[in-house]
């Protein structure tokens, strides 16, 4: 195979994750060309409601997965943790890379921290899960809708129409950002659970043996065993962009952490849990989790939560 086309969007972030895979594919593999082929999706134009409202995670996925589809492309680099549970027929997750800091980060002129922050001070933020956990820290802020890509935020965050923005960690990380605005403050995942595979890139790919070899360099051991604890357990709850829903897996030596939660967006229910595993049952432990939380009422509370998500805050 003499030539590999990979499917982007046309995002900064999603540009510089695109060419990042074109770089290793290209210097592992001498004579191989790799391109890219930009791409709109539905999430990229439609910037002024909520993903919640729209359909979720697919929409930064559908276009590019038609073109895949129609023979225009053979693979597709996607932040993982926008990337849906089930794929269409002939379309396979891949590859899972290497993480880059799973935590979610507080952007801000001003403040250092969610401490430090006065009150009623205005918090941008689209994500449930993000709103959930933050206004069940400090009750007090104002949380307003956050949409655009990395670059449009910071811009609205450094002109005042927020206090302090949230953001992921990693996507500051890779477009080298940091710099950009005065406090850049990671937020520990005890205190900000993130999203099922944040950090991680998910190769999307046709369902082709020398494509599926060729990419096959680019896949991360780690990585894949804790992303797939994260999306077992998201899968059994049936969660998406529409519900506030956080999980995380991290291994340490032979065993793995996993943290999880879900809750009411506004803060005022959570339902959290903690599980201790064994790296050689990880296939087991986000679904056993899972099972506990149904058990404790996770699936009730998440509809309730929808329900409210979709009626008053979106």
């Amino acid at each position: 195979m003499k030539k590999l086309v990979i499917a982007t969007r046309g995002s900064k972030l999603a540009l510089w994750q695109s060419e990042h895979i074109k770089k290793v594919l290209e210097d592992a593999h001498q004579g191989l060309e790799v391109e890219l082929k930009v791409m709109k999706t539905k999430g990229d134009i439609i910037l002024d409601t909520s993903l919640a409202k729209i359909g979720g995670k697919g929409l930064f996925t559908k276009e590019l997965e038609e073109a895949m589809l129609r023979g225009e492309a053979h693979i597709a680099v996607h932040s993982l943790k926008d990337m849906p549970i089930e794929f269409p027929d002939g379309l396979k997750l891949a590859i899972i890379t290497k993480r880059e800091d799973v935590r979610d980060a507080l952007l801000s002129q001003k403040y250092k921290s969610i401490d430090e922050l006065p009150q009623n001070a205005v918090v941008g933020t689209t994500s449930l899960r993000r709103r959930m956990q933050i206004l069940a820290l400090r009750p007090d802020l104002v949380i307003k809708n956050l949409r655009g890509n990395i670059n449009t935020r910071i811009r609205k965050l450094k002109e005042g129409e927020y206090d302090a923005i949230i953001l992921a960690a990693a996507g500051i990380n890779r477009l080298g950002l940091s710099g950009e605005v005065n406090f850049v403050t990671p937020i520990s995942t005890t205190e900000m659970i993130p999203a099922m595979g944040q950090a991680a890139l998910g190769i999307e790919s046709i369902d082709d043996p020398k494509v599926l070899e060729l990419i096959s360099i680019l896949g991360d051991e780690e990585a894949t065993i804790e992303t797939t604890i994260e999306r077992d357990f998201v899968g059994l709850l049936e969660g998406g962009c529409q519900v506030p829903i956080g999980v995380n897996a991290k291994i340490k030596g032979n065993e793995i952490i996993v943290r999880s939660i879900v809750g009411m967006p506004d803060g005022t229910e959570l339902l959290k849990e903690k599980s201790l595993g064994k790296k050689s049952d990880y296939r087991l432990i986000g679904k056993e989790l899972a099972d506990t939380m149904i058990e404790n009422g996770a699936i009730k509370l998440l509809k309730r939560a929808e329900e409210l998500a979709l009626k008053e805050i979106l």
